[in-house]
């Protein structure tokens, strides 16, 4: 069974948004993942005033690609210069037709594009400004590997009382070797463990308050 089988097996649907079987977990927040994006990544890494030609965000957990989206249509209505880098790491991709049907609701992204090559089996490919790359497999294999440096971090992993391998002390330290001197992380989750292993990695983390229901979110910079 190959990834995108694995992930069309393992999905469900509650009030329009996709939740992995696997990790009984939503894709984003039931309220309005649009804007928990916008809360907790985008302003939890203090952007779109920190953008500049050459930008680099990274990412553990591409799921639906809405970050990704979200984050190219703050960075054009920025009126940013130039272009941004947008890395990924995912185990198990989605299939081109749920990531339509769980990016339908939001007007404003690019959605259509994006999914025309996502559905072609590109995983690494321009749209518009945003140069993406979605790196499929394990993280605690691909992300060792990795040559870049990211200015933000986008920590997306499914729950880590769920998915405890995502947040392990390993892969924490290595997105704290991968972050750009002053680089930015955050992440909707405040649980200690987190927080802990992010310091480990060489962050100084804070915990702030989170969007909708969750009280509290987590921030780092490096």
């Amino acid at each position: 069974m190959d990834h995108l089988e694995l992930q069309r097996d393992a999905l469900t649907w509650r009030d329009g948004v996709p939740v992995s079987t696997l990790f009984d977990d939503p894709y984003f927040s039931f309220q309005d993942g649009l804007a928990e994006t916008r809360h907790v990544f985008l302003a939890g890494n203090e952007l779109p005033r920190r953008f500049c030609d050459g930008f680099h965000v990274a990412e553990l957990g591409f799921g639906t690609g809405l970050n990704a989206l979200a984050t190219l249509q703050a960075w054009e209505a920025a009126g940013v210069a130039g272009s941004f880098r947008f890395t990924s790491f995912e185990a198990h991709p989605m299939e081109a037709s749920a990531m339509a049907r769980a990016l339908a609701g939001w007007d404003g992204l690019a959605v259509e594009a994006f999914v025309a090559q996502w559905q072609a089996g590109s995983r690494a490919f321009a749209l518009g400004p945003m140069q993406l790359d979605v790196v499929v497999g394990d993280v605690a294999e691909t992300l060792p590997g990795w040559d870049g440096l990211a200015d933000a971090w986008y920590l997306d992993g499914f729950s880590p009382a769920k998915n405890p391998e995502m947040w392990s002390e390993p892969v924490l330290r290595e997105v704290g070797r991968h972050t750009a001197p002053g680089g930015t992380c955050s992440s909707y989750t405040a649980a200690s463990a987190v927080r802990a292993r992010l310091q480990a990695g060489g962050f100084e983390v804070e915990r702030v308050a989170g969007f909708g229901r969750k009280r509290h979110m987590t921030v780092g910079r490096l």
